[in-house]
């Protein structure tokens, strides 16, 4: 059942011409720290001041190569608060999101996560590369669910300084592009992207016209003798639109010997992972028919390679651990195993998302304030370790905020009247801040218990309408400006608990 199962999950697709044009990636380039705006290979990159609301911008004291690396943004170490920026983008379209970094401080460089909307992404280390004087950099592909998408930092327990972020890249994909996934429902995380024998710098932009990266990848099991070599494959376009020039380069055995590769390169958690294979042969003559096992599962069985390429996928295989992939001329095959290229992504879940209604009241909200907390971007709830500060959210697939409970934080500015959109809320706790204006009309929170608003600056009078609120049973209203009458709805109200010394009222309630 184990193999008939992964055999349902092995489409082949052949090529599909597709006419390539150059022309630059379409998207938002973010220079994380930078204060201007520059160009570099013709592409604008933006500093990063319109997108995030909240971190240090650094520079750094060393030379770098590359330009975008000279800034970088870091954020404080805040346990279980992430950091987000927010980008605007096309509703429904693919994007390939990609994050860089290159350690500006001493030491080791701090270990946190990286979120994209309400979805864990990666554990961010980049330890092992900056002692090598490289940069880091982490990509993936989601679909843009909204109008903005927010790319999040956070600290995890094992942070020990401030998380930071070199570059962040937002590029529109065509949709022929990783279109076996359900992007709806999962993004995918790259893991390694290959070109086979080729041994120059990274393949990127203008060869590839999206700028992803594809690494030379040479190494090979030693017992197994490969031979690195150039083809002439004819390759014009497929459906994943990769670059001719990982098609320029191959690995290659002799007429009958199978070619073995540790690929990827690094161990691998348990998941489901998308796996996509190239090959175009250089030659006009003979046959080049492959047998492909990964840890000795058949793959695909009998691929006849062309020069013309093709690409073998699997849309979600089980991986764990080392992995080997074993190619193997078939038995009517003339030639020995080949491969050009190879991509494998970690299939991501995607994570729950707040209801609407409240994300846009809480949105509002925010706007009203002065000061917000600046961990207030992203998603509210998710994921579920970095919920906005002050907010509780209800459990199950339907995600509400349940608390907003905002209390001696220093906050400043008015209540925006939106917060009755929030119709799960049972808890308003924002005692001791500095608000002001009027208490909005909030009857419409059928579920609301706790109202605590004293110590405040609010002023006007006391919206009768919350004697209408059946669940109410704590109302803290004492040392604002408030004037007028208490309402008898809420004198009257059996079981309340009311507070409301310390006001301007023009008759005190009844003790």
């Amino acid at each position: 059942m184990f193999i008939s199962l992964l055999h349902l999950l092995l489409p082949l697709l052949l090529l599909s011409l597709i006419p390539l044009s150059l022309s630059l990636p379409k998207g938002t380039l973010i220079n994380c720290g930078a204060a201007v705006k520059s160009e570099i290979d013709g592409r604008e990159w933006l500093p990063d001041t319109s997108f995030v609301s909240a971190g240090t911008p650094r520079n750094l004291t060393t030379p770098v190569l590359v330009p975008i690396l000279s800034t970088a943004r870091s954020f404080p170490n805040n346990p279980h608060r992430k950091f987000c920026y927010t980008v605007q983008v096309y509703r429904k379209a693919k994007y390939m999101v990609r994050t860089t970094y290159y350690y500006y401080g001493n030491g080791s460089p701090p270990v946190f996560d990286q979120i994209v909307d309400g979805t864990f992404w990666a554990v961010v280390n980049t330890t092992e590369d900056y002692a090598k004087g490289l940069s880091s950099y982490y990509e993936g592909v989601f679909l843009a669910q909204g109008k903005t998408m927010s790319v999040c930092l956070g600290s995890n327990n094992y942070t020990k300084s401030d998380p930071f972020i070199s570059a962040l890249e937002f590029v529109i994909l065509e949709d022929s592009l990783y279109n076996s996934t359900d992007f709806k429902s999962y993004g995918l995380s790259l893991v390694s992207r290959n070109s086979f024998g080729y041994t120059g710098s990274i393949i990127r932009y203008p060869d590839d016209q999206f700028d992803r990266f594809w690494a030379p990848f040479e190494e090979h099991n030693p017992m197994i003798p490969i031979n690195v070599s150039n083809s002439n494959a004819s390759v014009s376009g497929m459906w994943n639109m990769p670059p001719l020039k990982v098609f320029e380069s191959e690995l290659t055995t002799g007429k009958t010997e199978a070619m073995e590769l540790n690929w990827p390169p690094r161990s691998v958690p348990e998941s489901n992972y998308y796996i996509a294979l190239y090959f175009a042969s250089g030659q006009s003559t003979g046959s080049r028919v492959l047998n492909i096992s990964i840890n000795g599962i058949p793959y695909y069985k009998d691929l006849d390679v062309k020069p013309e390429g093709l690409v073998v996928y699997a849309a979600r295989w089980p991986l764990s651990g080392s992995t080997r992939i074993t190619l193997t001329p078939s038995a009517g095959s003339s030639s020995g195993a080949l491969i050009n290229a190879g991509e494998v992504f970690d299939v991501l879940p995607l994570g729950g998302t707040t209801l609407t209604r409240d994300v846009i009241a809480l949105q509002r909200v925010k706007q009203s304030l002065l000061n917000p907390p600046p961990d207030w971007n992203g998603d509210p709830c998710f994921p579920r370790q970095y919920s906005w500060t002050g907010i509780t959210c209800s459990p199950g697939p339907r995600v509400r905020v349940v608390t907003l409970n905002l209390t001696n934080t220093g906050l400043s500015g008015s209540l925006s009247p939106s917060i009755a959109n929030m119709t799960a809320l049972s808890n308003i706790l924002l005692g001791k801040n500095n608000f002001t204006g009027h208490i909005p009309d909030l009857s419409s929170l059928k579920l609301l218990e706790k109202l605590h608003l004293e110590d405040n600056h609010f002023s006007g009078n006391i919206p009768s309408s919350l004697g209408s609120i059946d669940r109410l049973h704590e109302l803290f209203l004492q040392n604002n400006n408030l004037t007028g009458e208490v309402p008898d709805s809420l004198i009257r109200k059996s079981g309340l608990d009311l507070r409301t010394f310390g006001n301007s009222f023009s008759a005190q309630p009844p003790s």
